[in-house]
């Protein structure tokens, strides 16, 4: 908001500076010069063109307001250089502009110049280490880097528990663009579709109802990449533009931002770590949903969604039965967990026999 203030008043000082001398001209009887309505008309089009080419650039947060009083500093001192070339210029080409338009002209110059050097100043403060007097260019990011929330991970869910458990320090941000991404599928006429989008809406309010929860949609539009251009892509430059981490649970889009050098957070990931080990001979409790590939295997399910292949329950469907882990496998879709049935009357012959056999 800050930024289109600043816009506004620029707009206006240069719109009070050409009526100010607009009226000043007509009062001294040289309105009707056409070089004088020319000179004004330019310096109209030179405001408008550099409003254009800030609009256009790139935008980022606002932080304080020292890069404004910085910039205008180094504004002036930039026009203060720059003004005495055009009265060179003036009388080394034979322009023909008089005392009056030249300083019209340095004014609308040096307030253009001042608009330039602020914006700039506004945009680079918080990717470039901002020490007075501004000569260390050095790349360095402030605070901690944030979180760029994917459409996939926001209907998942399952950040909402991750963030509760304070695990992550950094501030998420959703691009505007994705949130428009989860109200096209809330408004599509396929169900399914429909749903996660309602769900991932639902999701976002209740990030942002959350205390612990630092959420914000940013509205900045993704630099170099066209408003039609799919949503990975934009997502991707965004969150590379904003040196931040994107978060998902696409795997593809994963490997996409990995190759343009962007860190990704996978959930998929992050749940497999933290699946408990489970070692050969550990006995376990599974039931049993359905047979195997192989003879006489049956297959069940820990509560994490392990999946568990246990010998000679292929008979056994519906049923929870005690078993001896021998062997686990982790594959790409995930870890598996080969076990043999054990029935209990064994397991505790085994027990009793130990003591035993140790005595």
């Amino acid at each position: 908001m800050l930024l289109y203030f600043i816009r506004g008043l620029f707009f206006t000082i240069i719109l009070a500076v050409l009526f100010l001398a607009i009226d000043n001209a007509q009062e001294t009887g040289v309105l009707n010069q056409p070089k004088l309505l020319t000179g004004y008309f330019l310096a109209m089009i030179l405001a408008i063109v550099v409003i254009v080419i800030d609009w256009l650039t790139p935008k980022k947060h606002l932080s304080s307001l020292t890069s404004i009083f910085f910039g205008l500093l180094v504004g002036m001192l930039i026009s203060s250089a720059i003004t005495p070339v055009i009265s060179t210029v003036n009388d080394l080409y034979n322009i023909g502009m008089n005392e009056q338009a030249l300083g019209t002209t340095r004014w609308i110059v040096s307030i253009c110049i001042c608009y330039l050097t602020i914006s700039i100043v506004m945009r680079t403060k918080d990717d470039v280490r901002f020490v007075i007097p501004y000569v260390e260019f050095s790349r360095q990011t402030k605070g901690v880097r944030p979180l760029v929330l994917d459409s996939s991970v926001i209907v998942d869910g399952r950040i909402f528990e991750l963030a509760q458990t304070k695990v992550f320090d950094a501030p998420f941000i959703v691009p505007r663009f994705i949130l428009n991404e989860l109200q096209l599928l809330s408004d599509s006429p396929d169900k399914l579709k429909r749903t996660r989008g309602r769900r991932g809406l639902d999701m976002i309010a209740q990030l942002q109802s959350e205390p612990v929860v630092e959420i914000s949609i940013d509205d900045t539009p993704p630099p170099g990449i066209e408003f039609h251009a799919p949503v990975d892509q934009k997502l991707v430059a965004f969150t590379k533009n904003c040196d931040g981490r994107l978060v998902t649970t696409d795997y593809n889009l994963g490997k996409v931002a990995m190759v343009r050098q962007v860190d990704v957070v996978n959930i998929n990931d992050i749940a497999k770590a933290i699946k408990p080990v489970v070692l050969p001979g550990e006995p376990l409790k599974v039931r049993i949903i359905k047979k195997g590939e192989e003879r006489k295997q049956g297959i069940g399910y820990l509560e994490d969604g392990t999946m568990v292949v246990v010998e000679d329950t292929s008979d056994m469907i519906g049923e929870t039965v005690p078993a001896i882990v021998t062997s686990s496998l982790q594959t790409s879709a995930g870890r598996m967990i080969f076990a043999k049935f054990e029935p209990a009357e064994l397991a505790a012959e085994k027990r009793k026999g130990n003591p035993s056999k140790n005595s």
